[in-house]
């Protein structure tokens, strides 16, 4: 079935209730790979309570799903998941991530592109507490299969990296069960798990989330270009251009320009096969 870009656009937001306390942000954290060393003052930040903050990729796991779910299920969307990759994702931070909190969270379809053969979905939660706004976050989907209806073909997002050396390179190894972690926090694909569905989908072997190295990168680069203050963080995009194997090596390389740091992630153990693209952190 087409998709029915005005009626996608048109539809109300989805909108539900979220909550989240230290647990599930030390889960994700843990998840990311950090506490090691775990005596570390550096990453006691991301797994102790007493002196915890909030990797502002949180964001993509609070209250997880509803953004996807809930915009693939919007009036105008009909589409087969088999078909469903995500294509990117982005977050912009109006103020810090608090520990726990209680938001509400509003889904929508904010744009439907058509690429001919491939139609991108561009799925807007946006989340408030009693404050105000906490964070705006855009998942970029991408339909095989479902363009040609005519709709518009969408801004390009290339990100041209800097004809220099790298002013940062930093290596992040993947644990073997890391994605066996990550899951927990509540994206259940059994893709990232089970051997046998994984071979269904064209894969030797469960493959990392792209969005558990979306955090892991982001941790890289707060880490070392930030100086470890996730509060400088004011907006983070990516391109998802590759998979990565739980038990091989992200290669995190940057670009520190004013402002922001460019950056580009790729597979180290099959020849700096790209993982992310285009991918920029803003920051204060």
């Amino acid at each position: 079935m087409p998709i029915d870009a005005a009626k996608a656009l048109a539809a109300d937001p989805r909108q539900g209730d979220i909550a989240w306390d230290h647990k599930d942000i030390q889960l994700y954290h843990l998840g990311l790979g950090a506490g090691l060393p775990a005596t570390d003052p550096d990453e006691l930040r991301y797994t102790l309570e007493s002196k915890l903050h909030v990797l502002p990729s949180f964001a993509t796991v609070a209250g997880a799903g509803m953004a996807m779910l809930g915009g693939l299920a919007a009036p105008g969307i009909d589409v087969n998941l088999a078909a469903v990759l995500h294509g990117g994702q982005s977050i912009e931070l109006h103020r810090p991530i608090p520990v726990k909190g209680r938001a509400n969270s509003r889904a929508k379809v904010a744009a439907v592109y058509d690429k001919g053969k491939a139609a991108v979905i561009v799925l807007r939660t946006e989340v408030a507490d009693a404050d105000g706004p906490l964070w705006t976050s855009d998942a970029q989907i991408f339909v095989k299969g479902e363009g040609g209806f005519g709709g518009e073909r969408g801004p390009s997002v290339k990100n041209e990296l800097p004809q220099r050396a790298p002013d940062r390179v930093e290596e992040r190894h993947i644990r073997e069960e890391q994605a066996l972690l990550y899951r927990l926090s509540g994206d259940w694909n059994p893709l990232h798990a089970d051997p046998e569905f994984a071979k269904l989908a064209g894969f030797d072997r469960p493959i990392l989330h792209g969005l558990c190295s979306y955090g892991m990168t982001l941790k890289a680069v707060v880490d070392t270009a930030l100086g470890g203050d996730v509060s400088r963080v004011r907006a983070y995009r990516t391109r998802f251009a590759g998979i990565v194997f739980p038990g091989e090596t992200l290669r995190v390389r940057m670009w520190q320009e004013p402002g922001r740091v460019q950056v580009s992630v790729t597979a180290v153990e099959r020849d700096d096969a790209p993982v992310l693209a285009d991918t920029v952190v803003e920051h204060a």
